[in-house]
């Protein structure tokens, strides 16, 4: 396919390497300054080394996810686009429904010998326009935020914990929802994921054993993966 000697061209190494860099820092500047707000707001050194460790382990497991999804995109898409985009997003799912959207445009089918340099373009500027969205709406209204939770919250700052632990849940509830009802491996993996979290959590708080806490996440979600291919 012609089209993957442009999708791979060093000046798109480049670019993406720019691209990624800026995240990168981004990434050090918002951590460097949460460990100097955490000093100030009381919380010790050991505490910020215990929650980075925690954090790193948890995202062992969906970085793992994210990794096999990245490997058919650079199929389709090449290297340095599907680095770019998944270092950004992270979601394979939106990167690859775009980019399928954008060849559709112009009736080919993503991956297909029928793919050109156009279909190409036109798949990746699919990608970035679609995810400016949710990028503007933070820009606009994300310092309205701790206004938007006191009016949710009454006032009340004793709420603010209920809710963002109500969004979490409803977010996970929405992620989870399509693989479950489905009744297939999906199913299978969610509910087997689940249970196996819930004796973790379970043997973790009757044991006393913390390396659990850290590694809960990861082990479940591997289980379930596990036990829904086997099964």
């Amino acid at each position: 396919m012609d089209y993957l000697k442009l999708a791979n061209h060093p000046l798109l190494w480049i670019a993406s390497t720019v691209a990624v860099s800026i995240v990168v820092v981004q990434s050090l500047i918002f951590a460097i300054k949460s460990c100097k707000v955490g000093k100030t707001m009381g919380i010790t050194d050991k505490q910020i080394k215990s929650a980075v460790k925690s954090s790193a382990i948890s995202a062992i497991g969906p970085s793992m996810t994210i990794f096999a999804g990245m490997v058919s995109l650079i199929v389709t898409m090449g290297g340095p686009i599907a680095w770019m985009r998944l270092s950004f997003i992270g979601s394979v799912i939106f990167e690859s429904m775009s980019a399928g959207f954008g060849t559709d445009a112009l009736g080919i089918t993503l991956g297909s010998p029928e793919m050109t340099k156009l279909a190409f373009t036109n798949a990746v500027w699919t990608m970035i326009l679609g995810s400016l969205g949710w990028i503007i709406f933070t820009l606009l209204f994300g310092h309205k935020l701790d206004k938007i939770t006191n009016v949710i919250s009454s006032g009340k700052k004793s709420f603010i914990p209920i809710i963002s632990l109500g969004a979490m849940l409803g977010s996970f509830a929405y992620l989870n929802a399509d693989r479950v009802l489905r009744f297939d491996n999906g199913t299978i993996a969610c509910i087997s994921g689940m249970a196996i979290m819930v004796i973790l959590c379970m043997l973790e708080k009757k044991k006393n054993i913390k390396w659990l806490r850290e590694w809960g996440l990861t082990i479940s979600m591997f289980s379930g993966m596990i036990i829904a291919s086997v099964i």
